[in-house]
C-alpha cells in the first residue's frame, strides 16, 4: 500500500506550477529537452534542471539520451493516465502561452527524412504506428521485435527478412528492430535492421525520392498509393 508520504510527495511536484506546465507539455506523447520544457514552464533553465531532476527521481519522468541530447518524457502510462485525471478534474482554461515547436523547421524535414539508415519524421512514425497497431512490431522503451505475422508482412512488401540476419553468410550482430526517438515528432520511428531494410525497400521501388542537398525524402505518387494501400497510412 502507498505511505501516505509517498503520496503527498507525488502530489507535491505535481501541484507546482512550473512542474505541472512541464507534465502537461508532455502528454502528447513527445520528449522534450530540458531548454523547452523550461520555456513551457516559464522557468530559468536552473530551476527546470531542478524540477526534473526531482520527477526523475520520484518516477514521475524518465530521461532518453539522443546524441549529446538529453530528452524527457512521462515514465509510464500510469503517470500520464493520472496527469489526464487531474487535468479532468481541474477543467478550467487552457495555458495562453503559444504552442512549443520544436524540431527542424523545414516543412520537408517534418513530414520525411533519412535517420542514418532509417526513415524519421511524420512518415517514419506513422510506419512505426502502423506496424505495432497492426501486430507487425512491437516496441519497448529499449528494443523491439519483429512478429511472426510480421515477418509475413515485410515479405510480402517484398523485403527478404531471412537475409536481414545474415551477413556474409554468418548471423549478423545488427539489432533486428529497435525504436529511435524522432527528433521533430518526438516519438519513435523504427530503426536498427528492419528499419534500414524499409527505407533501403522504399527507396529502390519508388516509394521515395531523395531532395538534393539535404536528408528530407519525397514520397511520391506510388509511395503514397502504397503506403496508404500496404499500411494505412496517408500523410496530407
Amino acid at each position: 500500500m502507498t505511505s501516505l508520504s509517498t503520496f503527498a510527495e507525488i502530489a507535491a511536484l505535481a501541484g507546482d506550477p512550473g512542474r505541472a506546465a512541464m507534465l502537461r507539455a508532455l502528454m502528447d506523447g513527445r520528449a522534450l529537452t530540458a531548454s523547452e520544457l523550461a520555456y513551457v514552464a516559464g522557468v530559468t533553465a536552473q530551476t527546470a534542471s531542478g524540477h526534473l531532476a526531482r520527477m526523475t527521481t520520484a518516477g514521475l519522468l524518465s530521461v532518453a539520451k539522443q546524441g549529446r541530447h538529453r530528452y524527457h518524457r512521462l515514465a509510464s502510462s500510469d503517470v500520464a493516465q493520472m496527469i489526464e485525471s487531474i487535468m479532468q478534474v481541474a477543467s478550467g482554461p487552457g495555458s495562453k502561452r503559444s504552442p512549443l515547436a520544436v524540431g527542424p523547421k523545414d516543412a520537408a524535414l517534418r513530414l520525411a527524412r533519412t535517420c542514418y539508415d532509417h526513415l524519421a519524421g511524420r512518415l517514419g512514425v506513422a510506419l512505426a504506428d502502423a506496424v505495432v497497431g497492426s501486430g507487425h512490431v512491437e516496441l519497448a522503451t529499449d528494443g523491439g521485435l519483429v512478429t511472426d505475422a510480421g515477418v509475413d508482412f515485410f515479405g510480402s512488401i517484398g523485403i527478404d527478412f531471412s537475409a536481414l540476419m545474415t551477413r556474409d553468410g554468418k548471423r549478423s550482430s545488427r539489432i533486428l528492430c529497435r525504436p529511435c526517438l524522432d527528433w521533430s515528432e518526438r516519438r519513435p520511428h523504427i530503426a536498427g535492421s528492419i528499419g534500414a531494410a524499409l527505407c533501403a525497400h522504399s527507396f529502390a521501388a519508388g516509394w521515395i525520392d531523395r531532395i538534393n542537398g539535404t536528408r528530407a525524402v519525397m514520397i511520391t505518387p506510388k509511395g503514397q498509393r502504397v503506403f496508404l494501400e500496404q499500411f494505412g497510412v496517408q500523410l496530407g
